[in-house]
């Protein structure tokens, strides 16, 4: 049985963790099949918006901590170098590291679909998502320091941003566990839910968002990010760039006319 699942259906592609005995902590298979999913949604103009999910009893616990202890972490590597630091840092960079960076290259909603707990890096890949849905019952913890690492995989750049810089260095210093209320007050989370809604809601959003304008939803996205790095006068006049070629495009036409005849728009 394949470590993660991939499948796109009206424009929605999911992307589920698949080891539920082992809380879906992540294995090479894993990593490997997660990049090549990555590749494709970037890739592909059939694919308008993406879940990211877990299968059994959680979203992802991160890191295979059993793996770790027989010398065969996740951040492991065969090739033969002098270094086993070295090993594990090349091993980080062409592995676990890949997914933020393809996250950072896709401009289509990304939604992650959270349940259970998300521990460590497993919470982590919840924060590179651009929307975090989440179940009532699920936990939360940066956990890293329980077995003594660092965040590998991008928790020193995702939860400041988020939760400011105490809050995450709070987290990540004492691997406090924040249940889904507490999350939702950090800024952690986007949507609490029933836990039985958690999937029908995720459904729903993902399906909204496809069925909207295609190019203005990913302009948005790459407005919104890219505005972080920018002066205020970068932005607007990035965003004035980006209004003169969606107002060229048929979906701003529909729009418009839409509004006027006072009914749903009917995007391409």
């Amino acid at each position: 049985m394949a470590d993660l699942l991939f499948d796109i259906k009206d424009g929605i592609a999911t992307i589920t963790l698949n080891r539920p005995d082992s809380m879906n902590a992540f294995s090479e298979e894993m990593m490997l099949n997660w990049i090549q999913a990555l590749e494709t949604v970037r890739d592909s103009d059939e694919i308008r918006a993406v879940i990211v999910k877990g299968n059994g009893k959680c979203f992802c616990a991160g890191g295979d901590i059993k793996a770790m202890a027989a010398g065969k972490g996740f951040f492991e590597s065969t090739e033969d170098v002098t270094s086993t630091g070295l090993a594990r840092k090349n091993s980080l960079w062409k592995r676990v590291q890949r997914v933020p960076l393809l996250l950072e290259e896709i401009d289509k909603p990304v939604i992650a679909q959270v349940h259970g707990f998300a521990f460590g890096a497993g919470l982590d890949m919840a924060l590179m998502c651009d929307i975090r849905i989440v179940a009532e019952s699920t936990k939360f913890s940066e956990s890293y320091i329980n077995v003594g690492i660092v965040p590998g995989d991008g928790a020193a750049y995702f939860l400041p941003k988020l939760v400011g810089i105490d809050k995450a260095l709070d987290m990540l210093w004492t691997a406090r566990v924040l249940n889904a209320v507490e999350a939702k007050e950090a800024g952690l989370v986007t949507f609490v839910v029933p836990d039985e809604e958690l999937e029908q809601f995720t459904l729903d959003y993902a399906k909204k968002l496809a069925s909207g304008p295609a190019t203005t939803i990913q302009l948005i996205k790459r407005a919104v990010y890219q505005s972080q790095t920018m002066s205020l006068r970068s932005s607007l006049d990035y965003i004035s760039s980006k209004m003169g070629l969606v107002t060229e495009l048929p979906d701003f036409k529909e729009g418009v006319q839409a509004v006027v005849e006072k009914r749903k728009p009917n995007f391409k």
